[in-house]
């Protein structure tokens, strides 16, 4: 679940899939929970915009329908005592890199120490709130695996702006949409009734410019700071600026 990046973000959905399946779908059942709190304790996604944003992650990672059910019935339930918090972290990783970190945690004092500890790790450094975001747009990316060359591009993108999406791009087997954040939902929904599947479908910050690292110790470093905050249960989503080869 991070950064953004088209046919990157597909290979590592699929490896999500195998052997990240587990640790993608407790963090997604987090979000769910969240969702539904924030919602006004609606498990309707009809109702609870940002419950139907979840649900269309949790499907892009093929958590099953069931798992979501019940997810949803234990956030609705009265004996659950979870309780999260949102926050995000923005620091500058190795070469320069703009990262932000999105947390969900019952514990501040236990997450802040970890995601500093990865940046200055990985050459990198943790910034105050503000620093790196405002060179981000929050946008809606769906992505769609074009792999086998089934799908016809001219047809998935009227599909998809008839939809109200903002942008198409195929990238070789990626087939990238892009929406306002407001219109997302409704875009994922009128494609699933289209009959289309997606590997990649969630509310992201997309740099608007990009760093090429030209230092392998450079790439190390950046590659190993994705992997501890990814790696963290704390941690949701990890978004940079570095554009990778």
């Amino acid at each position: 679940m991070s950064g953004h990046s088209k046919w990157h973000n597909i290979q590592k959905t699929k490896g999500a899939a195998d052997a990240k399946r587990s640790a993608a779908f407790t963090k997604v059942a987090k979000e769910i929970i969240v969702a539904v709190k924030e919602g006004g304790g609606s498990g309707d996604p009809s109702n609870n915009a940002r419950l139907a944003t979840v649900i269309a992650k949790a499907k892009a990672v093929n958590m099953p329908n069931e798992n979501i059910k019940r997810t949803i019935e234990k956030a609705l339930g009265a004996g659950n005592t979870d309780s999260f918090e949102s926050i995000t972290y923005e620091g500058y990783g190795p070469g320069g890199v703009a990262v932000i970190v999105d947390a969900l945690t019952d514990n501040r004092q236990r997450t802040a120490p970890d995601v500093r500890h990865a940046f200055d790790k990985c050459n990198g450094n943790m910034g105050a709130p503000g620093c790196v975001s405002w060179s981000f747009d929050r946008k809606g990316v769906i992505v769609i695996d074009n792999e086998e060359g089934e799908l016809d591009e001219d047809t998935v993108m009227m599909d998809a702006l008839d939809a109200g999406a903002a942008d198409f791009e195929a990238d070789g087997p990626a087939l990238e949409i892009t929406t306002d954040p407001d219109a997302f939902n409704a875009v994922v929904k009128a494609l699933e009734e289209k009959g289309y599947s997606f590997v990649n479908a969630d509310i992201e910050m997309v740099p608007q410019n990009t760093i090429v690292l030209s230092s392998e110790g450079d790439v190390k470093n950046m590659e190993r700071l994705i992997d501890m905050l990814e790696d963290n249960d704390d941690i949701q989503n990890v978004w940079h600026n570095w554009q990778e080869d």
